[in-house]
């Protein structure tokens, strides 16, 4: 019986281990910096032996094989973001946790001693990681918007002289297409909670990662067109990298 439930254990190990795509690389200064997408707006980063999840999403079983959060970035309030069934599920420990003031009010009360609280502009050195909060919102601005300007986070992460940004739910506002010497981008493109893929494109053309990853692409009618997005991109600028992920392993 012992030996049937290990080998149920490593059958589904295994399982989560061949649904989630491959791990890709950034070099740095100091190591490269192992970027493993997950699922939605979930990513996490290894770097210098330290973890960086970011909006971990989806359970426990999403992040199975992945080594324990040393750091914890949360974008915004809403439950793709800020799930806290997975924070409860995952092993927070040791973990540092960044997020915006809306965030922290929600998290549990053995989670909110371990918040650095950020807003837009608000530079921060954890773990050896230099972190920008940068503006995420909806165009136009109205009282009513899904995404108010101030509320979330981007984040601009530096790790050995690398420049990371991920965008949050944002459409293409002005702080956006004004990033300089970005070196990888995570870019959202979902309607209707953010930008289409032709905004997301437009958007990037102007700042210029060198790679670009399309992700967060899941809205109310189903996946955006990843693919056009990187025609769009390309036909723009055939210099900047454009990798297509699969961030959605059951679709």
């Amino acid at each position: 019986m012992k030996y049937l439930f290990a080998l149920l254990l490593t059958f589904s190990f295994f399982g989560v281990q061949a649904q989630r795509p491959a791990p890709d690389q950034l070099a740095t200064k100091k190591g490269p910096v192992i970027i493993q997408p997950v699922l939605h707006g979930s990513v996490v980063f290894t770097w210098d032996k330290k973890t960086i999840y970011v909006d971990p999403y989806g359970g426990a079983a999403a992040f199975t094989g992945l080594a324990a959060p040393d750091l914890i970035l949360i974008t915004d309030i809403h439950g793709d973001h800020t799930d806290l069934k997975t924070l409860e599920s995952i092993n927070t420990s040791k973990a540092k946790f960044i997020a915006p003031a809306a965030v922290a009010e929600m998290l549990p009360e053995a989670l909110k001693s371990k918040v650095t609280v950020m807003k837009n502009g608000d530079q921060s050195i954890q773990l050896g990681i230099g972190i920008t909060a940068v503006p995420m919102y909806n165009l136009p601005e109205t009282t009513d918007s899904r995404h108010p300007k101030g509320r979330g986070n981007g984040y601009v992460l530096n790790m050995g002289g690398k420049n990371i940004y991920l965008s949050g739910d944002t459409e293409d506002v002005p702080e956006m297409r004004a990033l300089k010497n970005i070196d990888a981008a995570f870019v959202c493109m979902n309607l209707p909670f953010t930008m289409d893929v032709d905004q997301a494109a437009q958007g990037v053309l102007a700042f210029k990662p060198k790679v670009v990853y399309p992700y967060h692409y899941r809205g109310q009618n189903g996946l955006s067109d990843v693919e056009n997005f990187k025609k769009l991109v390309n036909a723009g600028n055939n210099q900047i990298e454009v990798r297509l992920r699969n961030w959605y392993p059951t679709n």
